[in-house]
Parts: C-alpha cells; sequence; structure tokens
C-alpha cells in the first residue's frame, strides 16, 4: 500500500515538472517553436518568438522584439511592446493581441477574440475577424475585403506625453468587410469606406465613399 501510494506522489510530481517544462522564459534570446508542437506560455525580454505552423502555446510575451506566429497555430494572447505583430492564415488567438511601437497583420481566415491594438504602426486585416474592436493612437488600419470586427473601432486622442505624426491616421474600410459598433475617432483621421461595406455608427468623421477594391 505503501509503495502504491509512493508511486502516486511521485507520478504527480513528474506529472507537474513536464508541465512546467513545457514553458519557455529567457531574458535575452529569440524562441522558435517547432511547428505542430504543443507548449506552454513563452516569455522573453529582448528577442523575438516565432510559433510555428499549427503549433500551440499559451501565453506570447517579449518586451524587445517581434512575435510571429505561423499558419494554423493558435495561442491564448500575443503581447510585445517594441515589435511587429504577425498572424499567418487561420491563426487563432483565443484572448487579445497587443503591441506599442509595432504594426500588426492579420492573414486570411485569422481570428483574434479579444481586442487587436497599439500606439504607433499599421493595423491590417486580410480576411481576417476580430471579436473585440480595434484600437489605436497613430496607426493607420486597413479592414480588407471580406475581414469582420466586432466591438467597433477607436481611435484615441494622445495624451500630453505622446507626439503623434502630424499626419492623421489612414482608416479604410474594404469591400464586404464588416465592422460591427460604433466607429469612435476621437483624432482627426482620414476614413475612407466601401460602397460595399457595412459599418455602424460613425463618430468624429466623415466617411468618404469609393467603389472598387481600393480608394
Amino acid at each position: 500500500m505503501r509503495l502504491i501510494l509512493l508511486a502516486a506522489v511521485l507520478g504527480g510530481l513528474f506529472c507537474t515538472c513536464a508541465i512546467a517544462d513545457d514553458d519557455i522564459s529567457k531574458v535575452n534570446g529569440s524562441i522558435r517553436v517547432d511547428d505542430g508542437r504543443t507548449v506552454g506560455d513563452l516569455d522573453t525580454v529582448n528577442g523575438s518568438i516565432q510559433l510555428g505552423d499549427n503549433a500551440r502555446a499559451d501565453g506570447i510575451d517579449t518586451v524587445n522584439g517581434s512575435v510571429e506566429i505561423g499558419s494554423g497555430a493558435s495561442a491564448t494572447s500575443a503581447e510585445t511592446v517594441n515589435g511587429r505583430i504577425g498572424l499567418g492564415e487561420r491563426a487563432r488567438i483565443a484572448q487579445g493581441v497587443k503591441t506599442v511601437n509595432g504594426a500588426i497583420t492579420l492573414a486570411t481566415g485569422s481570428d483574434v477574440s479579444g481586442k487587436v491594438s497599439n500606439v504607433n504602426g499599421a493595423i491590417r486585416l486580410e480576411g481576417a475577424h476580430v471579436g473585440g474592436g480595434i484600437e489605436t493612437v497613430s496607426g493607420d488600419i486597413e479592414v480588407g475585403a471580406g475581414s469582420r470586427v466586432e466591438g467597433g473601432i477607436r481611435v484615441e486622442k494622445p495624451n500630453g506625453w505622446f507626439n503623434p505624426s502630424s499626419k492623421p491616421p489612414r482608416i479604410v474600410i474594404g469591400p464586404d468587410a464588416v465592422v460591427e459598433g460604433t466607429l469612435d475617432f476621437r483624432r482627426e483621421v482620414e476614413l475612407h469606406v466601401s460602397d460595399r461595406a457595412t459599418v455602424g455608427t460613425i463618430e468624429g468623421a466623415t466617411a468618404k465613399r469609393f467603389s472598387g477594391p481600393t480608394p
């Protein structure tokens, strides 16, 4: 009986260690997860993070570096401070995608259940879905053809510490794109909306309608 209990305890410890080992954490250096692999949290300070095609991860977090999520891959969240974030085709993020200084690109069929946000850098959706809205301060936004955004779009007014480019952000809502919720512009923007797009209430800007694939 004692041997059975001891084996059970040791087995539990072994499982805990195996789970912990799935997390990958660094201070200096990039992280790459091979195609099809399943891991835990990915965390570095100075380095990029690349999640291979069809791979799985929990939180993805870096400070100085880009985040690349491969085709068919999935993660709980993806964040960086200085760097771009790119989602491959059919990639899935269960929560949000966030960067401060960097572009965000969502390829065809990719899906972010939460919010997509940054301060500086273009945000581009290519036939993708965002469930929690899009927010920026100084970045251009393109909701490409066939994309869908729930939760609206917000362009914030810069705070006192932040001096944005004098050029207004350019917002484009492409053909057959849908933006549900309010398009809330708290600073000057250049807004272009396809005559085949469906959008919610627009506040703080006047839309320029266009036909064809681009304005």
